[in-house]
């Protein structure tokens, strides 16, 4: 954050002011608070008294630079996503709470109804299958208040000011716990698609191991094997964390308080909420009722797994891994958390504090 002082005489104030910088915005010279306007960063707050001028400025918007491809990834579909001004991005790594955070945000907008249709309205853009001109197609026909989710690192995603960003983390431990079940029950119809649909990049994803300690520990050590980096994506998303427009949840707090968790996201979304439907929107986003409508939250109703959507969604757990890995798998794990993304944000990662 940058400040800048500059030491007027009060009474100059509002006839010097534009010497200072040529695009301030303001209405009334005697406010104590004003907006001005640039091209180099998303919003500043002037701040006056008597004798300064304090100027705060809030870094630019992500700029993206590259592009991801691999057995899920498409990345090059945001380039030609055409934004509007209440958009709703959810981001995550994977794993990590998704599909309830599209929940969530499904019964604000719909105001508690049973009946959203959530995979399909809320598409993962950047999913490469089913073919980008569908799935854009599909957005653009929709004339609610649009959700969509995606699973990049920020900058491999188009930022636009025009959207609101949630983030939801999660534990990584409890990621790859969840993350085992999601690849293990996967059938095959799941890698028909996943790896013979055209336009695949890179390798296959082969079925994993019967030992999820080793396949903790292979994505562990080769970052997100044989996804996608873990670090980069939390990493990106945490540094941006002060933009206006983006909001991290992590979901250890989702699961302690639903309800204050939710209340902030619909303030964060400037949604109203409907206190007669409170009660029906807590219903629909709790963990059981989920479970058992899950045909409604899970893409293609679960038919990529065996046992169908509510494989999709397993037990909404955390610490399973607990009685399983040994003291040498948590100490690398948080050793690595603390290198890969300093103390404070492996902190948050690991409590939501």
């Amino acid at each position: 954050m940058t400040k800048i002082d500059v030491v007027v005489f009060f009474i100059a104030v509002h006839s010097s002011f534009s010497a200072i910088h040529p695009h301030f915005l303001f209405a009334n010279p005697n406010l104590l608070s004003l907006r001005c306007s640039t091209t180099t960063s998303l919003f500043k707050q002037i701040t006056l008294n008597p004798f300064k001028i304090m100027i705060v400025e809030t870094p630019a918007l992500p700029i993206k630079k590259r592009e991801l491809h691999n057995h899920h990834f498409d990345s090059t579909i945001w380039n030609d996503f055409n934004f509007r001004e209440d958009d709703i991005v959810i981001g995550t790594y994977a794993k990590s709470g998704t599909t309830w955070m599209q929940q969530i945000i499904s019964q604000l907008i719909f105001n508690g109804s049973p009946d959203v249709d959530v995979p399909n309205l809320s598409p993962w853009l950047d999913m490469r299958i089913p073919e980008a001109h569908i799935k854009l197609e599909a957005l653009e026909s929709q004339t609610h208040r649009r959700f969509i989710k995606t699973h990049l690192p920020v900058d491999a995603l188009v930022f636009s000011e025009k959207a609101k960003y949630i983030y939801i983390a999660r534990d990584g431990r409890d990621v790859l716990w969840s993350l085992y079940n999601h690849h293990a029950k996967a059938n095959d119809l799941f890698y028909e698609l996943i790896n013979d649909t055209p336009g695949r990049v890179g390798p296959k994803l082969e079925r994993p191991t019967d030992d999820i300690v080793q396949y903790f520990r292979e994505w562990l050590h080769k970052d997100g094997y044989p996804f996608w980096s873990f670090w980069e994506n939390i990493r990106t998303w945490w540094n941006i964390r002060h933009l206006p427009n983006v909001m991290l949840v992590h979901y250890a707090n989702l699961k302690e308080n639903m309800p204050r968790e939710i209340r902030k996201i619909a303030e964060f979304l400037e949604i109203e909420v409907d206190e007669n439907k409170w009660e029906d929107i807590l219903e629909h986003c709790s963990f059981d009722y989920m479970k058992k409508n899950s045909d409604k939250a899970v893409p293609l109703g679960g038919a990529v797994w065996d046992g169908g959507s509510k494989t999709f969604i397993n037990k909404g757990t955390n610490g399973r891994w607990k009685d399983m890995l040994t003291r040498e798998d948590n100490e690398r794990y948080e050793q690595m958390a603390v290198e890969q993304l300093g103390e404070r944000a492996a902190r948050w990662l690991a409590t939501g504090r």
